[in-house]
């Protein structure tokens, strides 16, 4: 069974930055297809980002709305995912949630993914 734990959110103004993180405990995470989704309030869960890997190649997706201004990026090392968040819009205020994968599927639906973390709020302010 895999944790998943998010950590990063906070307030920011439009313009700004914040790094979400989300660490991973009780599996192999080297293994596993890691995504990024967000929900806002009265919002369906959205796909932000995912990375993914087949053999040694890694393959990154990202939602339209964030692409340009979102990084996904993991260290199998330290069993993180990351999220690098620029030039945040009000938009962009939901609550993140971490997941993984643990076969690679469509891995811009949330419904694929077996684990997921308990979230993480940013609020975007105008």
């Amino acid at each position: 069974q895999v944790q998943l734990v998010e950590s990063g959110g906070g307030l920011v103004q439009a313009g700004g930055s914040l790094r979400l993180s989300c660490g991973a405990s009780g599996g192999t995470f080297s293994t596993y297809h890691m995504g990024w989704f967000r929900q806002a309030p009265g919002k369906e869960r959205e796909f932000v980002a995912a990375h993914s890997w087949s053999g040694r190649l890694y393959y990154v997706d990202y939602a339209d709305s964030v692409k340009g201004r979102f990084t996904i990026s993991r260290d199998n090392a330290k069993n993180t995912v990351y999220l690098q968040m620029n030039s945040l819009k009000p938009e962009d205020t939901a609550v993140y949630y971490c997941a993984a994968q643990r076969t690679y599927f469509r891995n811009t639906v949330a419904s694929n993914y077996d684990y997921w973390g308990q979230g993480t709020q940013v609020t975007v302010s105008s």
